[in-house]
């Protein structure tokens, strides 16, 4: 019964959520309509945040054409982590594995394999005890079976009915809902200013795709996360160079292929995107590499942001992790922002810790 403890407490939360007529954080589609074109138009942000003063000074000189340090439209390229810096990370465990306990232990209609249920019931326990330890290396590879042989349009739906799920820790919050709302005015307001935005996420690629594009009005090949290898249909394990499309074939989700995560973003950035970025956005160790790429021998003025997780009166933070990334932010150059002190809201004043 206490390995059922986490999801059967979210599906409760979801119940009695429905019962009031809905959550009463942000809805998409006011997070969607954010817009900030100029700097006066920050609302979330405290008005003495040094973070927020340093990025826009930059956008100003940036895109002064008269500054030295002008830089051309078509090089204006901004990469951001999803998980802890735009989304919700760890109440009490990140979406894509909260998502995959659920498909493996709880979805009626899926019968997991012993491999996959086995981990998804380790990671509760871990969730459950706050003992992770270096258990979850190999959690990438499970999440992706759980889902193999789906389309990509099924997967999408059950992303977004998963969404509607309660935010375990927070009240008056799902999960589709929880992103920052400082941070989503960030991005409006680099696109007000001509920057492309990519999401560079340890998440699964297809997942991002799926909780962000559509909200924050970024392109779909501006998504770059962990990715599984995709199949025809009627491919049958037939090598690639041997199999040929057919006219009722259709794209299948396939097995785990690659960690989007430390190294790896600063190889796919230099692989998908072809340029290096001038602004990075992250929270964790997971984004130090894309950091210090973004900062280092860029021909452009360049900037890396961090988040410290210090807030734990409004979010689930982790002070320790606050203070470890505060200390690694001042030896490279990056610069902090804290949710407790520059946020002047999280996800609205109607979401409270419980």
């Amino acid at each position: 019964m206490k390995c059922k403890k986490i999801l059967t407490g979210v599906l409760a939360g979801l119940m009695t959520f429905s019962a009031f007529g809905g959550v009463q954080a942000a809805t998409r589609e006011e997070i969607s309509a954010i817009k900030v074109t100029k700097a006066k138009h920050f609302q979330y942000w405290s008005s003495e945040s040094a973070a927020k003063q340093k990025l826009i000074d930059y956008i100003k000189d940036v895109t002064n054409k008269r500054s030295q340090n002008f830089i051309p439209v078509e090089d204006r390229i901004a990469v951001f982590d999803m998980d802890g810096t735009i989304l919700c990370e760890t109440a009490p465990y990140y979406f894509d594995g909260m998502l995959f306990i659920h498909r493996a232990l709880y979805d009626k209609n899926y019968a997991a394999d012993k491999s996959d249920k086995d981990f998804a019931l380790m990671l509760e326990k871990c969730i459950r005890t706050k003992d992770f330890g270096d258990k979850l290396g190999s959690s990438a590879p499970h999440q992706a079976s759980v889902f193999a042989g789906m389309t990509e349009a099924e997967h999408a739906a059950y992303v977004k009915k998963f969404a509607q799920t309660p935010v375990d820790g927070l009240r008056n919050l799902q999960w589709g809902e929880a992103f920052y709302l400082p941070m989503v005015e960030v991005i409006k307001y680099l696109q007000a200013n001509d920057f492309q935005v990519y999401i560079v996420s340890g998440s699964e690629r297809a997942l991002v795709r799926t909780l962000v594009c559509d909200l924050l009005d970024i392109p779909t090949n501006h998504i770059i996360g962990t990715d599984i290898a995709t199949y025809a249909a009627h491919q049958n394990g037939t090598d690639g160079l041997d199999y040929t499309y057919t006219k009722d074939d259709y794209i299948v989700r396939g097995e785990f292929v690659i960690k989007n995560l430390k190294m790896n973003k600063v190889s796919v950035i230099a692989q998908e995107i072809g340029k290096q970025p001038v602004l990075a956005f992250g929270n964790s160790s997971g984004d130090a590499a894309m950091f210090n790429y973004t900062i280092t021998n860029n021909k452009y003025k360049s900037l890396a942001f961090t988040l410290l997780c210090d807030d734990t009166t409004r979010e689930l933070g982790n002070i320790s992790a606050a203070e470890k990334m505060k200390k690694s932010a001042a030896e490279n150059g990056w610069i902090p922002v804290s949710m407790k002190n520059d946020f002047k809201t999280i996800y609205g004043d109607n979401v409270t810790k419980k």
